[in-house]
Parts: C-alpha cells; sequence; structure tokens
C-alpha cells in the first residue's frame, strides 16, 4: 500500500490557483489569533494558526471561496480532523518510523513534474496564497508514517493467502449477472452523538462544493477520513454486499455520474459517488496501449493557410508515420518534439474513446504508424502497441488481492483511532 495516490490528489489540488475573496487581517492580530491555543492532544498543542492554515489549504484546493463565513464552517471539522492526525503522527512516532524530509521533498518533485511545474513552483504558489508550506508538508509526512503504521499493525495479515482470492473468486460467480457499482466515497467520522452536528455541517459543505463542479477525487482526497481517500475515494467495482443498506439504496436509483447526498452510516457520513453499473461477470471490453507523438504548431492552424513552421511539421510527421516499426521509435519521437501531450497516455480501453479517435485506434494494425492526424494545435501520430480482448467483469487475482488488502486496511485504521482517540488525554477549547 503507498501513499503515493494521497500526495498525487492533495497536491494536483493545491494547483488550481482560486484567488482569494477575504483579505487577511493585520499583521498583529493574525499573530495573536495565531498563537491561540485550540487544543491540547497529549501535551502537544493545536494553535489557531494551525486550523487556519489547514483550512486555506482545504478552501483553496477545493475551490472554496475565502470568506469568514466559509472559513468558520469548515473549522470544527478541520479543528477535529489535526486532532485525530495528531494523534496519528504520535503513533508513528511511538513507533520510531522515521519519514525524511527527503521523502516528502521527492513526492512534492514528482507533483510538479507531473504537472510541468519548475521545482519550487508549488511552494511558491501556497505561498501566494497565504498557506503555509508547511502545513502541506506535515500533512503529508502523517499520511506516509500511519500508512507505515497500518502495515506494521496488519503484520501477517498483510499477506493475502490463495485461499482467500479463491473464496473471493467463488463468491463473484455465484452472483454473475447481478449488479454491482462503480463507486467514489467521502467518508465524514462522526463517532459520538455530540460530534454529529458538526459532521453534517461539513459533509452540507463538501456537497456544496461538489455541487459547484469541484472534481470528486480531488475533494475526497482533501475531506475524507477513510483510507480510500488515498485513491481519491475511488472504492472500486463492489457488490451490494459490501455495501451499507443506505448506500446501497441510493445508488440503486441514482443515475451515472450523481453524488448523493449525505447519508448516514455507522460511525459517521458517507457521500457516495456512482461512477458506472454493470452486470457481475460481464464487462466485455478491448485493451490498448499506444504511444504518441505529437508535433506542435506555434501558431493556431489557418487550413487555407498554412505556416511554413506547420508545413515542416507535417514532413517530420509524414517521415515518422513512414520510419516508425516499433513502439520505441514512436516514444523517442514523441520526447525530442517537445509536446504537451504525454507519449505514453496509459491502458486505454477503446470504447471509451471519441468517435474521432476510436476509427483509427481499432483498425490500425498493432505496430504500424497512423498516418499524420492534424488538429489546429499540432500533429499527431499514433502506434498500437498491443491490443487485448478481455472480460474486465470478473477480476484478476492480484485486483481481488488489492481489494481484500484496501479493506483490512480500512477495518484496522478504524479500529486502532478509536483507540487512540480513547486513551488519548485532551483539551479541546472553544
Amino acid at each position: 500500500m503507498s501513499s503515493r495516490f494521497l500526495l498525487r490528489a492533495v497536491c494536483t489540488a493545491c494547483l488550481f490557483g482560486v484567488l482569494w475573496l477575504w483579505a487577511p487581517a493585520p499583521a498583529a492580530a493574525q499573530t495573536a489569533d495565531s498563537a491561540k491555543i485550540v487544543a491540547i492532544v497529549n501535551g502537544d498543542v493545536i494553535s489557531h494558526g494551525d486550523v487556519d492554515n489547514r483550512r486555506r489549504l482545504f478552501a483553496l484546493s477545493t475551490g472554496l471561496p475565502m470568506s469568514p463565513e466559509v472559513l468558520d464552517r469548515l473549522a470544527p471539522q478541520i479543528k477535529q480532523q489535526l486532532i485525530d492526525e495528531r494523534l496519528r503522527l504520535q503513533e508513528v512516532q511511538r513507533r520510531r518510523i522515521v519519514v525524511t524530509d527527503q521523502e516528502i521533498a521527492k513526492a512534492i518533485q514528482d507533483v510538479e513534474s507531473r504537472n510541468g511545474m519548475a521545482p519550487g513552483t508549488l511552494r511558491q504558489r501556497l505561498s501566494a496564497d497565504n498557506v503555509e508550506f508547511r502545513t502541506l508538508v506535515d500533512q503529508i509526512r502523517v499520511q506516509i508514517g500511519f500508512t507505515r503504521v497500518l502495515r506494521e499493525v496488519l503484520g501477517a495479515q498483510s499477506q493475502i493467502a490463495p485461499a482467500d482470492i479463491a473464496e473471493q473468486l467463488r463468491l463473484l460467480k455465484e452472483q454473475t449477472g447481478q449488479t454491482e457499482f462503480r463507486v467514489g466515497e467521502i467518508f465524514i467520522p462522526a463517532e459520538t452523538p455530540a460530534a454529529l452536528a458538526d459532521a453534517q455541517k461539513f459533509a452540507d459543505t463538501v456537497i456544496q462544493q461538489l455541487h459547484a463542479g469541484a472534481p470528486f477525487p480531488v475533494v475526497a482526497a482533501q475531506f475524507s477520513q477513510s483510507q480510500t481517500a488515498l485513491q481519491g475515494g475511488d472504492l472500486g467495482w463492489v457488490q451490494p454486499s459490501q455495501l451499507d443498506p443506505a448506500e446501497l439504496k441510493v445508488l440503486n436509483e441514482m443515475p451515472l455520474g450523481a453524488v448523493s447526498n449525505p447519508l448516514r452510516v455507522p460511525g459517521g457520513f458517507s457521500i457516495v459517488a456512482l461512477h458506472g453499473k454493470r452486470e457481475i461477470g460481464k464487462d466485455p471490453a478491448t485493451l490498448l496501449s499506444i504511444r504518441q507523438a505529437f508535433f506542435p504548431f506555434s501558431v493556431k492552424l489557418d487550413p487555407a493557410n498554412p505556416t511554413e513552421q506547420q508545413k515542416q511539421t507535417l514532413e517530420k510527421a509524414r517521415a515518422l508515420s513512414a520510419s516508425a516499426k516499433d513502439c520505441p521509435a514512436v516514444e523517442a519521437a514523441g520526447k525530442a518534439a517537445g509536446g504537451n501531450r504525454p507519449v505514453d497516455p496509459g491502458q486505454i480501453r477503446l470504447e471509451t474513446v471519441t468517435s474521432g479517435l476510436h476509427q483509427v485506434l481499432s483498425t490500425i494494425p498493432v505496430g504500424h504508424a497512423s498516418q499524420p492526424l492534424v488538429a489546429e494545435d499540432g500533429i499527431l501520430v499514433l502506434m498500437v502497441c498491443t491490443r487485448e480482448d478481455k472480460n474486465l467483469g470478473m477480476p484478476t487475482d492480484q485486483e481481488i488481492s488489492d481489494r481484500i488488502l484496501n479493506d483490512r486496511v480500512e477495518l484496522a485504521s478504524r479500529q486502532l483511532m478509536r483507540d487512540l482517540q480513547r486513551r488519548a488525554m485532551l483539551d479541546v477549547r472553544s
């Protein structure tokens, strides 16, 4: 299990570049407020400044306006999340698990590289929006460290036996033909009756932002307190028996792409998104791996009056189409061309490709380069490396193993957090 999924979601979320609508208070007032203690967790202090920085990071990454009303609405749940995060950090430290600055720096560098950002850009953008870079670093450090704690807690249970996989596969085959769901979730905990009101308000805030167009994976990565936040809230394909009855009822009634209102479930509230429906065991697909070389134009194409650069670009693309004999050749040409499209876009499901490219990808022989595909911003040359017909309705052994492990990790996480909360010495102040 890796924290890289969450790092990608959290850090990418910070790149939305939302403008602040709230002018910061005078520096002297900010300093005085920042030092105020809001909670003491086993002797460790959480200050108003800690809460303020985290709620700003949350609001920035999900596109919430920086109004006092919004920030105040976020504060109670942010405070509780920071308390839980401090408990996780203390457990990481108790077990002498070290997350190095180099690991965090490497994770952030990877995010900047994937987003075409120069080193240090992420720090600059957060600083420009009055969010301390330390806030993100601390969050990442706890996420990585607690993931390692859960590995220790699971011990031998992290090894999935072949018999466990076989039993899950047997159960799936018995349900062939029934409906299963591709689900995303955001889980907001409320372990005590006193916490229900704040959790409900927080869930309503999350719903408002989702309805305003914020991407579900980004919101899940920031707000969800389930381990599925590591995958942007993605539960994958789940069967009715794996769902809470309240969730199952809503999913049966929801159209594809819809997001539910907050649902009361054991331990808190759940917000679910329906990404897909299918019959268990039946999902034929054609899977492709491709390489692409994109040759960009320096200006937008006028078909009636192409520039000299555009004519030369077309000749380069034609030469590649004629000479490329394998996917490494197309990949090398794509990297040399410096286009803004990935040379390896990952596995592609043919059925999801738009009509224009669908015809090309479905007919071009494996290992043959396409003719140049001209667009207004450049020219694309494609090559299909592999094409495989597969039934995605029945998961592989590795997918089943991952699902079992994820379930065990989630259970271990909730049990450990309940234990840490029960034993904690807390002084929470208004």
